[in-house]
């Protein structure tokens, strides 16, 4: 027979067994909050996808802004979290501001995404470019610097240029972000110099590479040719493809810049792309990232860009 105090004794163990623990009630723990960009994603391990970005004066909504409530979410997390359920593999960001702490603002946003890393480089201009891209999957990273350094002016802001592997393939992502204002004038013609001098440098340096010109290039893809300063890529699709082509011909409910609304951010692929680019499953699509918060685009724009990212996804 179990004496009466070996019954107590195993009769608290079994309920510490049920309830984890004995005379001590059960706490609950919150779920982490979800994330809402979590149902945006287009990114899966097998495929390779490449962004551009254009996070308007980042950080847009800091303590350091006028305006910041206290405790709501920053740019910083607003964008960690985008990132983080698009699932992309590289994101090469444009108007990383130097006025608003937008370098350490961009280190901060690396250290908030596990298994990413990033790229950036601070110039004399008030915005820069920088990149993001993953580390745990397909993708290695070899280098990143500046390019065309000699054409200051024309670029305003220097191409920067991302040497990488994916699976062991090499691809180079140049990143862009061209010179603003409207048709018909000065910088009209630097975007159209600015896209020759891509051209001329991508077929002397990265002849056979697969390679990506991406970012916010301030002008339109379906303009008629006296006015189009994309052109000369135009004028080769043996050779060179813009993969959003039919998004800048398509309504412009689907635009990347909808507030003007107009198409503004562009992906150029060249011919060694051509392939992936044509299997099932590939494609491009600007991420309306708007739709996935509280308050829709008047808060977007207000505390993430007023720009929206523009992806392609290739099946290998």
């Amino acid at each position: 027979m179990i004496p009466k105090s070996g019954r107590l004794l195993a009769g608290c163990l079994t309920v510490m067994l049920a309830m984890g623990g004995c005379g001590e009630t059960e706490k609950s723990v919150a779920p982490p909050p979800a994330n809402p960009f979590a149902a945006a994603r287009v990114g899966a391990d097998s495929t390779l996808e490449v962004a551009t970005w254009n996070l308007e004066a980042f950080p847009k909504y800091s303590p350091l802004q006028p305006g910041y409530v206290a405790g709501t979410p920053t740019t910083v997390d607003l964008v960690a979290q985008a990132i983080e359920g698009l699932q992309v593999d590289i994101v090469a960001i444009q108007e990383i501001a130097n006025d608003s702490g937008g370098g350490p603002a961009f280190e901060q946003l690396v250290a908030r995404l596990p298994g990413w890393d990033g790229r950036y480089q601070n110039t004399d201009r008030y915005i820069n470019i920088g990149f993001l891209f993953r580390v745990d999957g397909g993708l290695r990273f070899g280098s990143a610097a500046h390019i065309l350094n000699a054409y200051d002016d024309t670029f305003l802001r220097i191409p920067y240029a991302m040497e990488a592997t994916w699976n062991g393939v090499p691809i180079v992502v140049i990143a862009v972000h061209l010179k603003a204002q409207e048709s018909g004038t000065a910088d009209e013609a630097k975007r159209r110099e600015s896209c020759l001098l891509l051209e001329e440098y991508v077929n002397t340096y990265y002849a056979g590479v697969r390679v990506f010109i991406v970012g916010d290039m301030n002008d339109e893809l379906i303009d008629g040719p006296d006015d189009n300063v994309f052109q000369n890529f135009l004028d080769q699709p043996e050779s060179w493809r813009f993969t959003d082509l039919a998004i800048a011909q398509g309504p412009s409910s689907g635009w990347s810049y909808p507030g003007w609304p107009s198409h503004l951010d562009h992906i150029l692929v060249t011919d060694e792309l051509f392939p992936a680019l044509a299997r099932s499953g590939s494609g491009t699509s600007v991420v309306p990232l708007h739709t996935f918060i509280s308050g829709g685009w008047s808060a977007y724009d207000r505390s993430i860009s007023d720009h929206l990212p523009v992806v392609v996804r290739l099946v290998p």
